[in-house]
This record gives structure tokens, C-alpha cells and sequence, in this order.
């Protein structure tokens, strides 16, 4: 119940367009996103590089209306490829397809999309582009996309996607994406999606996420596993001790903001780590997601508030 009242939120544009305009909002906001601007994001990065662990940078915004919103957000993001190189940072990139202009001209989307993972293929040492995945209407579309991207000439370590553990479809795109060597961010999911095509139980949810991650660990590929749920965690260790696969092959992926304390337990305990590190002014429709799927949360947010 809670989860479907912040998606429904998330999608309400008066109360996004007053939050992402209002310093209240904002001050809110910051415990999960790094700022607004590309200088917060190096900053943010540096940090959490000090603290052993690799980031993935993604701009927030999505569902762009006209072509110059789409080219303007290509162009921040060849922005931020350039702070990663100049400032060393141990990072990538990830970006949403409707963020690039999907909606409004798939072949400007494609363009430049292409040029920021050819942009990330020619850096030294190679880049990588994260295609992050969206509601289901855009999951065929995305993964064709990917696949065409991945077989371009200089691609094939320089871009990967998103799969989402509560899609019934899910292993059957996980087989055809590793046959391929595409690598894969394998998270449970944030949408609101019909039961028709999503498992409607968290213990369906849960042991389909577990199903997946044994078989992207045994692929040979280089995959992350984005979850806070220890539980999950705990299971994927014992996997992958048991099947005596490297703790250098995979990484564990983690929101910012969200559950630091077990994002250092996890290096210092000898694993890899990658903390997805959102910024913007495009921040409402990620917070209220954040939210949705985990009621702590909210609770951090309504203290943090109190104290202030």
C-alpha cells in the first residue's frame, strides 16, 4: 500500500513542480540525491571513492518533451564523462532512454546515446553507459536498443542495462543479454506494474531476484546486484562462496544515501561495491520512489525534519 501511494505521488505534477522548486524540498531531498549540479556530483563521487567503493553517475530527469531538453541532457552527460576522466574518478554514467528523447524522436535518442557510449569507449581506461530501465512499455524497446548498441564496433565493455527481478519476463531477457556478454544490473523493481506481468508478492519477488542472481554469477560476466535487502545479500555471499566465484567478479550495487553502514560492512568485508549516485534538479519522481520502497525511509526524512 505504501509503495503504490508513492508511485501514485511520484506521478503527480503539481506536487513535483512545487518539491523540485521549493528550498524545502530540496533540503528534503538531499539525503538521497547529491545536488544539482555536476560539481556536487564530482564531490559526492570523491568521497564515497575515498571510502572504497566505485559510483554510477546518473542525472536525473526522464520523459523529456522537445528535442533541445533531449540534446541538453546528452550534453550534461558528456559533461560529467569529462569531470570522470579529469578528475580520475573511479565512476560511470547511467541514463533513462526518455531522458535522451526516446518519446519524442527515437532516432535522435539513439544518436545520442550512441555518441556517449562511443564517447566512454574511447576514454583511457574505457568508460561505461548503464541504460537504466523504465516502466514496462519502454522494457522491449530498451533491451532492442542495448543489444543493438552492444554490437556496434568498440562497444561490447562500454554498455550494459537494467533488469528487474518482479518481471515474469525477466530470466528469459537475462539468457539472451548474457549469450551476448551484455552485463546487467540486476535490481527488484520501482514501477507499478499489473500482476498480468510482474509478481505481485514480495516472496515471489524475492526468490526470482535470488533465481537471477545465481545465474548471473555462474555467467562469467562482470554484473551487479543492486539491493539493500541484507537477506538477499547474505544468500548472494553464500553463493558465491560456495561456487568459489571471486569476490572481483561481481559488485553489489547501493542507493546513496541509503544504508551506509552496510555499504562499508560489504568492503570491509572484502566485497566490491557501487554506490548509484543521482543529482539534478529533475529530483521528485527518484525521492518519491525512494521512498515507496522502503518505509524507514520515510520515517528518516519526518525526524530529520523535526530536528531542523
Amino acid at each position: 500500500m505504501l509503495r503504490a501511494f508513492f508511485v501514485h505521488l511520484s506521478e503527480n505534477k503539481s506536487l513535483r513542480n512545487f518539491a523540485e522548486q521549493s528550498s524545502l524540498g530540496q533540503r528534503v531531498s538531499g539525503r538521497f540525491v547529491a545536488g544539482t549540479e555536476i560539481t556536487d556530483a564530482v564531490r559526492a563521487t570523491q568521497a564515497t571513492n575515498r571510502l572504497g567503493m566505485s559510483v554510477s553517475i546518473d542525472n536525473l530527469g526522464e520523459n523529456v518533451t522537445n528535442l533541445d531538453e533531449a540534446r541538453h541532457s546528452a550534453q550534461l552527460y558528456h559533461q560529467i564523462l569529462d569531470a570522470i576522466a579529469a578528475n580520475k574518478l573511479n565512476a560511470n554514467i547511467s541514463l533513462k532512454l526518455t531522458h535522451m528523447g526516446l518519446d519524442v524522436d527515437e532516432n535522435l535518442a539513439r544518436e545520442l546515446v550512441s555518441g556517449l557510449v562511443a564517447r566512454a569507449a574511447s576514454m583511457s581506461p574505457p568508460g561505461f553507459v548503464r541504460v537504466d530501465m523504465e516502466g514496462s512499455p519502454y522494457t522491449q524497446r530498451t533491451l532492442d536498443f542495448v543489444h543493438e548498441l552492444h554490437r556496434m564496433s568498440g562497444n561490447s565493455n562500454s554498455v550494459g542495462t537494467v533488469i528487474q527481478a518482479y518481471l515474469r519476463r525477466s530470466e528469459n531477457d537475462i539468457e539472451k543479454l548474457v549469450s551476448e556478454g551484455i552485463r546487467i544490473r540486476l535490481c527488484k523493481g520501482a514501477y507499478k506494474e499489473p500482476a498480468e506481468i510482474a509478481f505481485p508478492a514480495k516472496s515471489e519477488v524475492d526468490a526470482n531476484y535470488m533465481k537471477l542472481t545465481k545465474i548471473l554469477l555462474k555467467s562469467g560476466i562482470y554484473h551487479g546486484l543492486a539491493t539493500h535487502d541484507e537477506n538477499m545479500i547474505r544468500q548472494a555471499e553464500t553463493f558465491a562462496r560456495q561456487e568459489k566465484i571471486s569476490p572481483d567478479t561481481f559488485e553489489f550495487q547501493m542507493l546513496y544515501g541509503i544504508r551506509r553502514d552496510l555499504q562499508q560492512n560489504l568492503v570491509k568485508s572484502g566485497w566490491r561495491v557501487r554506490v548509484y549516485l543521482p543529482f539534478g534538479r529533475e529530483w521528485y519522481q527518484y525521492f518519491m520512489r525512494r521512498l515507496g520502497e522502503r518505509p524507514a525511509n520515510v520515517f528518516f526524512i519526518a525526524r530529520q525534519l523535526l530536528r531542523a
